[in-house]
């Protein structure tokens, strides 16, 4: 079992910026692959950035050029910089990691872009 927890979520205006954390009770190395989701209201959640165990990353074409996804096995630790935000970029935001067939979420953290 990994526990996932969020934090860094918050209120931001346009063109601003953010780092969302992600800390594990245990080992991310274990994990094959970790990423980022977001889920707007009414909206379906979606898959916002991906980094695999030896740091190979994926995102999604809205975000490219703005966020930045990093993990750090020491610190057991992802991050999520998202700078440039704009107010469609406004969702609570999930931490996942996936372990084999295993799925782990944290419980997610509130972004919101408003002037």
């Amino acid at each position: 079992q990994v526990l996932l927890v969020e934090s860094g979520g918050g209120l931001v205006q346009p063109g601003g910026s953010l780092r969302l954390s992600c800390a594990a009770s245990g080992s991310i190395y274990s994990l094959d692959v970790m990423g980022w989701y977001r889920q707007a209201p009414g909206k379906q959640r979606e898959l916002v950035a991906r980094i695999s165990r030896g740091g190979a990353t994926t995102y999604i074409d809205s975000v490219k050029g703005r966020f930045t996804i990093s993990r750090d096995n020491v610190k057991n630790t992802m991050y999520l910089q998202m700078n440039s935000l704009k107010p469609e970029d406004t969702a609570a935001y999930y931490c996942n990691g996936d372990r084999g067939p295993n799925r782990y979420w944290g419980q997610g953290t509130q972004v919101t872009v408003s002037s």
